[in-house]
């Protein structure tokens, strides 16, 4: 395995990334859209919702814009950019290039996410480093899981629907843990109560990785 091949994977990611300008803006508009009609839709202000709530409405926001940027990871790919990455690169370097570029991405997304909510709803965080780690936490995990499971449904004939399928068992535990500490952190609780849930994100970042890594070799043969 060679990094050199793994960081121009990568670099090609985010230069066809940016090729396609339409992308980028309409998953910009996207999440925009969705953080402004919760904004419209509940006329939400401070104090007039719970943390709850507040931490439920985040956290889909930022599912939805991750699933749509993330599942095309392999699903988007037509056949003949499979064979040609077959015969420039093995199975592990791909699968870390296109996990490690979704990663970034994710990160972006969750971030900037953060930042439209504090400024169209409010920013009711008291405790910054829990939620600044659980936000990291969740988008390893989302993009680790995700990269995995649109490799597998990208060989099938149903894609989207089978990508929908496999994703919701994995998604939905690391987005309960989540919202689950993102609430600890927006009522400022101490921070030994967050521990569990962020060690299992921690975890079930690290099974997928490996997962990912074992796996996808198989899956790229077929």
């Amino acid at each position: 395995m060679s990094t050199k091949i793994i960081i121009q994977l990568i670099r090609k990611e985010f230069i066809l990334e940016l090729r396609r300008k339409s992308v980028i803006a309409g998953l910009g508009l996207y999440l925009f859209s969705l953080i402004f009609i919760c904004y419209l839709t509940f006329n939400l202000r401070e104090n007039s919702i719970s943390a709850y709530t507040w931490s439920a409405l985040f956290w889909l926001t930022i599912l939805f814009s991750v699933v749509n940027s993330v599942a095309k990871s392999f699903i988007g790919e037509k056949k003949g950019v499979f064979i040609y990455l077959y015969t420039i690169a093995s199975a592990q370097e791909i699968i870390i290039a296109k996990t490690v570029y979704n990663i970034l991405l994710c990160w972006l997304i969750a971030f900037v996410g953060y930042l439209l909510f504090s400024v169209f709803i409010f920013d009711p965080v008291q405790d910054r480093v829990i939620f600044l780690s659980v936000l990291v936490l969740a988008s390893i995990g989302f993009s680790t899981s995700l990269s995995l499971i649109s490799g597998i449904a990208a060989k099938a004939s149903n894609s989207n629907v089978l990508m929908a399928v496999l994703s919701f068992p994995v998604v939905i535990s690391i987005l309960l843990m989540a919202v689950r500490v993102t609430k600890n952190a927006l009522d400022g609780i101490d921070r030994s109560a967050s521990t569990d849930e962020l060690l299992n994100l921690l975890a079930i970042n690290c099974i997928a990785g490996v997962l990912g890594y074992i796996l996808f070799p198989y899956i790229w043969r077929s």
